[in-house]
This record gives C-alpha cells, sequence and structure tokens, in this order.
C-alpha cells in the first residue's frame, strides 16, 4: 500500500518545478499560463513574417531571383511606410465599436487578412518582377510592392491589438513578465522560422518559393485564430452604449501631457537607433576587419539573440518584483556603451573574442532597453485606453528601426569612400574607418538617450508600483 507524499515534500517540489520553468509565475487567476502562450502566438506569426520580408525574401530576390538591389531594398522597406499609423490604429482600437463589444479581436484579425492577402499575391507576383523581358514586369513589380505593403500593414495592426489584449487581460503586477514572454516568442519565432526557411530552401526552385509564401499564409491565419479564440470576452454593455471615439489629436495631446509619454519615447527612438543601426554591418564588419570566415560570422546571431533571450529573462524577473522600468532601460543603455567600446577596441587588437563579447552585450543591452521601455509605456496606459500607448511605442520603434538600419549602411559607405580617398590622412584609411564612425555615433545615441533618461529616472514615485509576490504552481487555475 503506497504512503501519502509529504506535504513538505510536494510543496518543495512545487517551489523547485516554479523556479525551473521559465515565467511559470507571469500566470494569474484570470490570465493563466496555458492562456497566456496560446495568445503570444500572435506574435510567431508576426515573426514568419518578419523573416520572410527581411530575411529569407531578401537573399531570394537578390541571388536566385536576379531582382536589381536597389528595387528589392524598396521592397523591404515599404513595410515601414505603415509603421507611424500604429498609434493611430491602437486608438481606434481603444474605442473600437462592436456588435459583441470586443475592442482588440476585430483588429487582430483585420491584420491577420492583410497579411494572408499580401502572402497570396506575393509569389506571383514576385516571378513576375524576376523577368526583366516579361511585358508583365511592371505589373509585377506593382504586384510585389502591394504584397509587401499589405504584409507589412497587417502585422503592424496585429502586433500592436495583440500587446494591447495581453496588456488589458494582465493584471498590472505581471505586465513586465507578460511582455518579456511575448518578446520571447517573437524571438523564438524568428529563430525557428529562419532555420525552417533555410531548410526548406535548400534546394532552391519557383515551385519551393510558392509553396512556401502560401504555407506562411496558412500558418498565419491558423496561428492567430488560435491565439485570439475566447481571448477577448463579449461585453454587451459596451457593445448597448459604446464609447464615443474622441479625436485622435485630442487623446495624443491628453497623452503626452506632462511631457513624460514624450520623454519615454524620445527614449525609444533614441536608443532602438543606437542598438540597431548597426544591425547590417556586424556580419561584414567581422570578416573584411578583422578576417572571420563565414562560419563565423554566421554565428554572430546566435551570440545576438542569445544576449537579448537572457536580457528578457533577467528583465522579467526584476520588474516582476517591482523593479523600475526606466531604470532597466538606462541599464541597458549603460550595457550599450560597454558593448560598442569593446567592437571598437577588438579591431584595434585584432581580437575576435572580444568582438564575440561585445556582439552579445549589443543583443543584451537592447533587450533591457526593449523590454523596459515596452513596460513603461504599458505603465502609461491607464482606463483601458492602451491601445494609444502601446501603439505610439510600437510607431516609434519601428520607425526608429528602419530609418537607423538604412542611414548605418549609407554612412559607413559614405565615409569609407571619403578614407580611401585620403582626406582623412594616410592613418585613416581602410574599411574599418567607416565601421568605426557608425559604432561611435551608436555611443553618441545611447550618451544622449541617457541624458534624456535622467528626468524620468529621477522621479519621486516609481513607474509603477508591483507586488513581489510570487505565483507558484499550486496556485495555477
Amino acid at each position: 500500500m503506497s504512503q501519502p507524499v509529504d506535504p513538505r515534500v510536494a510543496a518543495a517540489w512545487r517551489e523547485l518545478l516554479t523556479r525551473l520553468m521559465p515565467f511559470a509565475d507571469v500566470a494569474s487567476a484570470d490570465l493563466p499560463l496555458r492562456r497566456l502562450l496560446r495568445l503570444s502566438l500572435f506574435q510567431v506569426s508576426v515573426a514568419i513574417a518578419m523573416v520572410l520580408l527581411t530575411g529569407t525574401l531578401n537573399r531570394v530576390m537578390v541571388v536566385e531571383l536576379g531582382v536589381p538591389t536597389w528595387l528589392v531594398a524598396t521592397m523591404v522597406a515599404l513595410p515601414l511606410v505603415f509603421a507611424p499609423f500604429r498609434a493611430l490604429i491602437g486608438h481606434r482600437s481603444d474605442y473600437h465599436h462592436s456588435a459583441f463589444g470586443l475592442r482588440r479581436i476585430p483588429y487582430i484579425w483585420f491584420g491577420s487578412m492583410l497579411q494572408f492577402g499580401g502572402f497570396a499575391i506575393m509569389p506571383f507576383a514576385l516571378l513576375l518582377l524576376a523577368d526583366a523581358d516579361n511585358a508583365l514586369n511592371l505589373l509585377g513589380k506593382i504586384g510585389a510592392a502591394l504584397a509587401f505593403l499589405m504584409v507589412g500593414a497587417g502585422l503592424h495592426t496585429t502586433q500592436t491589438a495583440g500587446l494591447a489584449l495581453a496588456t488589458d487581460l494582465a493584471p498590472p503586477d505581471k505586465r513586465p513578465r507578460v511582455v518579456a514572454l511575448l518578446y520571447v516568442t517573437l524571438l523564438l519565432g524568428m529563430l525557428l522560422s529562419a532555420l525552417l526557411f533555410g531548410r526548406l530552401l535548400t534546394h532552391f526552385s519557383q515551385q519551393l518559393l510558392i509553396q512556401l509564401i502560401q504555407g506562411a499564409a496558412v500558418a498565419t491565419i491558423v496561428l492567430n485564430v488560435v491565439a485570439l479564440w475566447k481571448q477577448e470576452a463579449i461585453n454587451p454593455a459596451r457593445a448597448a452604449a459604446p464609447e464615443e471615439r474622441p479625436p485622435f489629436m485630442d487623446s495624443w495631446r491628453a497623452f503626452t501631457r506632462g511631457g513624460r509619454a514624450s520623454r519615454l519615447l524620445v527614449v525609444v527612438g533614441l536608443g532602438t537607433a543606437a542598438f540597431t543601426m548597426q544591425d547590417i554591418l556586424l556580419e561584414p564588419y567581422g570578416g573584411q576587419v578583422l578576417g572571420m570566415t563565414v562560419s563565423q560570422t554566421t554565428a554572430l546571431t546566435a551570440l545576438l539573440s542569445a544576449g537579448t533571450l537572457a536580457a528578457f529573462a533577467i528583465a522579467g524577473y526584476v520588474l516582476g518584483r517591482g523593479g523600475n522600468a526606466y531604470r532597466i532601460t538606462g541599464f541597458g543603455a549603460l550595457v550599450g556603451l560597454v558593448a560598442f567600446a569593446a567592437v571598437i577596441y577588438a579591431a584595434t587588437i585584432g581580437s575576435t573574442d572580444i568582438f564575440r563579447v561585445g556582439t552579445a552585450l549589443i543583443g543584451f543591452g537592447a533587450g533591457f532597453v526593449s523590454v523596459g521601455t515596452l513596460t513603461a509605456a504599458m505603465d502609461l496606459a491607464d482606463g483601458g485606453h492602451s491601445g494609444l500607448a502601446l501603439g505610439a511605442w510600437g510607431a516609434v520603434q519601428a520607425t526608429a528601426n528602419g530609418v537607423a538600419v538604412a542611414f548605418g549602411g549609407s554612412m559607413r559607405d559614405i565615409v569609407s569612400d571619403v578614407a580611401e580617398s585620403g582626406a582623412f590622412g594616410p592613418d585613416w584609411t581602410g574599411p574599418v574607418i567607416g565601421y568605426t564612425s557608425v559604432y561611435m555615433l551608436e555611443i553618441v545615441l545611447l550618451l544622449v538617450t541617457l541624458v534624456i533618461l535622467v528626468p524620468l529616472l529621477l522621479r519621486r514615485e516609481p513607474t509603477a508600483k508591483r507586488s513581489a509576490s510570487k505565483i507558484g504552481l499550486d496556485q495555477l487555475p
């Protein structure tokens, strides 16, 4: 006959499992972990779109399909056109009128359909675009531009409404961990998508490309339907007496009143630009300046991602126990200063090891800045009107990302050409000058970010007052 388990032993095992399971303490009575993980699937659909647009299709269009590089760069940049409208999308979702009283789900669904429609026309538009002698080549250009724009608009709409829904559902003391979990899901989704797409396109053919993009379209709908299923409760009271939607500019002025939100958005823009200006430069820098092989530079992406994942986990843990979001952001900026200094110093002594450390620290600092600023934006969202706050954060973050990447690449080329002409003198020549100029500018941007952040750090009241209590496995619904 079996002996009953000692309650103290059972409690100890539950505590151990809670500590070992990532994000086990993010659950609450109203938002169980299973439901939150299901909701996070919308980030996987966004990750699929991001990898396709900026990674897989970028390479395939240039190499396999022979599309001019300038045209590919234009197509990839088109989704950024929609990024500034994220604040407006969030505002409209705050006051959306629905027969069932739903606010966020209609926008997630609309964004999903935009992504699906863009993926549906994309492969055939790309095939027309690849054949320069085809009489319908112009139609291919128009179709490809429309497809990229639709996918970009869809992913921005889906992510804005999805983050707002997560904010609505999560209690204030759990929001930092929810933020970290959603971003871990996005990062893992991008990593797995990149590996899967690379595997599927090992033996490239135009038929495989069509099947891959069509599969991404189907996966987007399936993932988002599963994610939004029964997440937002039907609200007959809101449906019967919908809240009147004020003009966007009135809401914006109310949101930025006092300067706190405006200062935060400046921090978001500068901090994002500081960490993403080198996105397309790290691997070429390793190859040209430090003589690293292709496999060695490819591994830098894994180091960058590992640093970001570690930052997400640590930031979520600290914030979930009452940590200040602005201090987390400031710490990330400080880590970035050390990271870029290490990257520059690595070229001085020719050390690939220091370069790898610097790369990991870039991801580490960027992770802290992302989680810290997004949590601060969530803290600014009150009265259920989180869409505007998170939409504004997303608009600034996405726009700064795109502009910084384009500017960083251009600055590197211009400075390198000037250096090669001898304008800086005989001691300042070679490709390293162009790269170093970008890294130095990123250091300056981080210093400016810290200066702007100081008034927020010195506020007497913390950004949010969060409970330090933990929810263990024994308390899960």
